[in-house]
């Protein structure tokens, strides 16, 4: 087979609150190549990576990661709503592969997905049903959060077990790099918001509405610098695109949840998406590569072909895009 991986950061807050027109035109520039790579590559699936921001996923049941044999997306933030054109029958071969190959995996039979999922397939597709996909949940805002070198083990299991598919594969990360946008925690909440994180009520149209006004007034604070939260790290984001690019991807095992949360924001751990989806493009380019406990891919087994980063307060977050192909 071939594989291939993009990168994309989301962010609610695209359209609402948007930065200023040269920022938005080197967006756009980073975007419409990575659109032209994936045009040019044709997947045949679309194994897409990507966190919940409390839609689909709560406290009753919180995995570190679910793999979905069928989604539906919630529309928040003005994205699709409906289903997911998932492969059920590639999503169960990859299920049973990765449980094959020791890494422990939720399945979902009805997964819930929210904007970190249909953002990266309207912007690269033009709609959440167009292509093939397998969405893979990967938890990167509930505590507990399991250890890093658990997701990249997620990662390398399903390349290879993708790599027995024989199809052209593309493995899609969505999520912001360093930012601390105001998401709920459950420590310390109030007994309304407690039950709500725990039990996954779906609110209103009204709460929803609610809930979104208050992330975009966040964002117009936090571009104005009248905000508490940790700001944007471009140094630590930039370290992270350059293990991305090296290939060295092990170096991220040693990576505590304490210091990706000091040094990149509350939902920093969202990039766990990104290492999970350059570790599966690693191990399907090079199967084997990446197995054991210390062990990396060989630098050599994929390249990055694209690298955009920019810090965009108005979106509260590090914002990047990556593209990359298997040798």
């Amino acid at each position: 087979m071939t594989a291939a991986a993009v990168g994309l950061s989301h962010s609610p807050l695209i359209g609402r609150n948007d930065p200023a027109p040269e920022v938005l035109a080197r967006v756009g520039e980073a975007v419409a190549g990575a659109r032209e790579f994936v045009r040019a590559y044709d997947p045949e699936l679309v194994v897409l990576y990507a966190p919940d921001h409390y839609n689909g996923f709560f406290y009753k049941e919180m995995p570190p990661f679910c793999l979905g044999t069928e989604a539906h997306a919630v529309g928040d933030f003005g994205t699709g709503a409906g289903p997911l054109s998932v492969d059920t029958a590639a999503a169960k071969a990859l299920a049973q592969g990765v449980l094959a190959r020791g890494v422990d995996l939720t399945v979902s039979a009805r997964m819930t997905v929210d904007h970190g999922f249909a953002q990266p397939l309207e912007v690269l597709f033009d709609g959440i049903d167009r292509v093939p996909v397998v969405p893979v949940f990967v938890n990167g805002v509930a505590t507990p959060l399991c250890p890093v070198s658990r997701v990249r083990a997620l990662g390398t299991a399903i390349g290879e077990a993708a790599a027995e598919l024989d199809r052209r594969v593309l493995f899609l990360a969505s999520g912001g790099l360093s930012h601390d946008p105001p998401v709920p925690v459950l420590d310390g909440a109030p007994p309304r918001v407690a039950d709500a994180l725990i039990e996954g009520h779906p609110p209103t149209p009204e709460q929803r509405a609610r809930g979104e006004q208050r992330v975009v007034q966040a964002g117009r604070d936090y571009a104005a610098g009248s905000t508490a939260m940790i700001p944007i790290n471009p140094d630590w984001d930039n370290r992270l695109l350059d293990l991305l690019e090296k290939g060295e991807l092990a170096a991220f095992d040693s990576w505590s949840v304490a210091e990706m949360a000091r040094e990149g924001g509350g939902s920093a751990h969202e990039v766990r998406a990104w290492i999970a989806a350059f570790a599966s493009l690693a191990a399907a380019s090079e199967p084997g590569a990446g197995v054991g406990p210390g062990a990396g891919p060989d630098s050599g087994s994929y390249e990055m072909t694209s690298r955009f980063y920019e810090a965009i307060p108005a979106w509260i977050a590090g914002f990047a895009v990556a593209t990359a192909q298997g040798r």
